[in-house]
C-alpha cells in the first residue's frame, strides 16, 4: 500500500508535464507557423508604394581660373568675377507620400531638407511606384532638423498609398527595423526593402558636415542605409513608420550597418509648422543650459548624471519671469525627464508657443516645480540684417553676434566674425550655398566683428559693386567644420 501511495502521486505528475510540454509545443507551432503570413511582406506590401523616389535638378556658381594667379586666395580675392560659371547639379533621394486630399489631388510628401533644399531655385521631379513622374513644389524647409515637406498635384484616377505615422517615443533598442528607399539614385535599385533592429536611440552630437543639424534625437539603425536613401521612411513591425532615413557613418562611403533616422515624433511638430506657415516656430524658454558632469553631480549633490545646469538667465525671458535661476538643475520638462542638454533643447524647441508648462528643479538639495509661459523665439538685439534699401534685400542674410542668444543656444563657440542666423530663400547667399551657422570673416577684405560693422561693410560693398559696374561681392567664410574659404555672391 505504500509503494503505491508513492507511484500514483509520480505517475500523476508525470501525465501533468506531459500535457504542459504538449501545450507548450502546441503554442509554438502556433506562433511559428511556418505558412502563416510573414510579417516583414505584409509591412512590405502595405506601404511599399507610399515611398517616392525625388530627383533635384539646379544650378551652382564655380570658378574656373585658368590663370595660376588664381590659385591664391588672396589674389582671387580681387578678381571674384572672373570665369564664373553656372554648373548643373543633380542629386537624387527618397520620401514617402504621409498625407493625400483625394478633392484637391495634393499628395505631402516627407523628406529631408538637404534632399530637396536646392530644389526651390531648380527642379524636382517625383516618380511613383507606378513610374509616373510628376513636379514637385516645396512646402516647408527645416535645416535645423533636416526635415523638409513637399507636394505633388496627381492626375485623377492615380493610385496614392500614404504610409501611416506611428509614434517613436515608445522604441526600444532591439526592436526590429524595416527601411525603404531608392540606394544610388539612377541605378535602378528603386523601393529596396532591408531590414535590421533599432540598434540605439536619442543618438545627438554627431558632425555630418557642414549641413549637421542643430536638434538631434537620432535612432541608430542597422537596417542597411545607402545614399540615395535618405528621406525614405523607417518602419516598425506594425508598418508604421517611426523615423525618416537621414544619414550614415561610413569609412567607405556606402553601408556600414551604421544608419540614423529622424524619430518620427520629431518630424512631426515640424511639419506640422512647415504646411501651416512655411517655417517652424520654435518656443524659447531664455537660458543657456550647462551639461551635468559627474563632477557636477557631485557638486549639486545629485542622485545621477541627469538633467541640465541652468548657466545663465536672460533678463525678462520666460525662464526669468517664471523665477529660474543660475544654478538651479532641471530635471523634468512637462512632465518627461530631462536626460541631458541635447534632449532638453529638443523638448523646448518642439513644444508649442504659448503653452504654459510645469518645469521641476532641484534648488539647494530641494525639489519644486516652476510653471514656464513659452514665448517664440525673441528678436535679439544683436542682430542685423543685409535686407536695406541699399540692397533692397537681395542679400538674404541676417547676422548676430558671437556673444548673442542665438549663438549660446546653438552652442557656436568662435573668436571672430558673426553668425548667420537665417537665409532667404532664393537670394543670393541661398544660390552661393551659404549656410545657417556659417560665421562670416570678411566682406570683401574688410574684417567683420559686430553685426553692426557687417551692415556697414555690406552697404559699402553693394555701393562699390554697382558704381564699377559689377554683378558680385566676395564674403569669407568659415563653415561648421572651421574649414575658411571665399563664397561669392552674384546679383544678376
Amino acid at each position: 500500500m505504500t509503494l503505491w501511495k508513492r507511484i500514483i502521486p509520480l505517475v500523476l505528475a508525470v501525465s501533468m508535464m506531459s500535457c504542459a510540454v504538449a501545450q507548450t509545443r502546441a503554442g509554438k507551432s502556433a506562433l511559428i507557423d511556418p505558412a502563416g503570413p510573414n510579417p516583414v511582406v505584409e509591412v512590405v506590401n502595405k506601404v511599399r508604394e507610399a515611398v517616392v523616389q525625388i530627383k533635384v535638378e539646379s544650378k551652382v556658381t564655380v570658378q574656373n581660373y585658368s590663370n595660376p594667379f588664381f590659385d591664391d586666395p588672396w589674389f582671387r580675392q580681387f578678381f571674384p568675377q572672373q570665369r564664373q560659371q553656372q554648373r548643373p547639379v543633380t542629386s537624387m533621394g527618397s520620401g514617402f507620400v504621409y498625407e493625400y486630399n483625394p478633392q484637391t489631388r495634393e499628395a505631402f510628401i516627407m523628406t529631408n531638407n538637404h534632399v530637396v533644399e536646392k530644389g526651390k531655385e531648380g527642379t524636382i521631379t517625383v516618380t511613383l511606384a507606378d513610374k509616373i513622374s510628376y513636379t514637385g513644389t516645396v512646402v516647408g524647409l527645416d535645416p535645423n532638423t533636416d526635415v523638409a515637406v513637399i507636394k505633388i498635384n496627381v492626375k485623377e484616377g492615380e493610385k496614392v498609398t500614404i504610409a501611416p505615422l506611428g509614434n517613436s517615443s515608445n522604441l526600444q533598442i532591439g526592436d526590429w527595423a524595416i527601411a525603404i528607399g531608392n540606394p544610388f539614385g539612377d541605378s535602378g535599385l528603386d523601393r529596396t526593402v532591408t531590414l535590421g533592429v533599432v540598434s540605439a536611440i536619442g543618438r545627438s552630437n554627431l558632425d555630418f558636415g557642414s549641413g549637421s543639424p542643430i536638434y538631434q534625437d537620432y535612432i541608430q539603425t542597422d537596417a542597411a542605409i545607402n545614399p540615395g536613401n535618405s528621406g525614405g521612411p523607417l518602419l516598425n513591425i506594425a508598418g508604421e513608420v517611426i523615423g525618416i532615413n537621414s544619414a550614415i557613418t561610413s569609412t567607405s562611403g556606402g553601408n556600414i550597418g551604421i544608419g540614423f533616422a529622424i524619430p518620427v515624433n520629431l518630424a512631426k511638430r515640424v511639419v506640422e509648422d512647415l504646411v501651416a506657415n512655411g517655417k517652424v516656430t520654435r518656443a524659447y524658454i531664455g537660458i543657456s543650459p550647462q551639461e551635468i558632469t559627474s563632477d557636477l553631480m557631485e557638486a549639486f549633490n545629485l542622485e545621477e548624471v541627469s538633467g541640465v545646469l541652468v548657466a545663465k538667465v536672460e533678463e525678462d525671458s520666460p525662464g526669468h519671469r517664471a523665477g529660474l535661476e543660475v544654478g538651479d538643475v532641471i530635471v523634468e520638462f512637462n512632465g518627461e525627464k530631462v536626460p541631458n542638454v541635447s534632449k532638453f533643447r529638443i523638448a523646448v524647441a518642439t513644444s508649442k508657443v504659448g503653452t504654459r508648462v510645469p518645469v521641476k528643479i532641484i534648488r539647494e538639495d530641494k525639489e519644486r516645480t516652476l510653471y514656464i509661459q513659452l514665448d517664440s523665439y525673441p528678436e535679439d538685439g544683436s542682430v542685423a540684417s543685409a535686407d536695406s534699401p541699399a540692397n533692397n534685400g537681395s542679400v538674404g542674410i541676417t547676422v548676430e553676434a558671437r556673444d548673442s542668444a542665438y549663438a549660446k543656444r546653438n552652442n557656436i563657440n568662435v573668436d571672430k566674425g558673426v553668425i548667420i542666423s537665417a537665409i532667404e530663400g532664393n537670394s543670393s547667399a541661398a544660390k552661393a550655398g551659404l549656410q545657417v551657422g556659417y560665421v562670416i570673416l570678411k566682406v570683401g577684405r574688410q574684417a567683420v566683428e559686430t553685426p553692426e560693422e557687417y551692415s556697414s561693410a555690406i552697404s559699402k560693398a553693394m555701393e562699390k559693386m554697382k558704381k564699377d559696374n559689377r554683378k558680385t561681392i566676395t564674403l569669407y567664410v568659415m563653415d561648421r567644420n572651421k574649414n575658411e574659404q571665399f563664397v561669392v555672391l552674384r546679383f544678376d
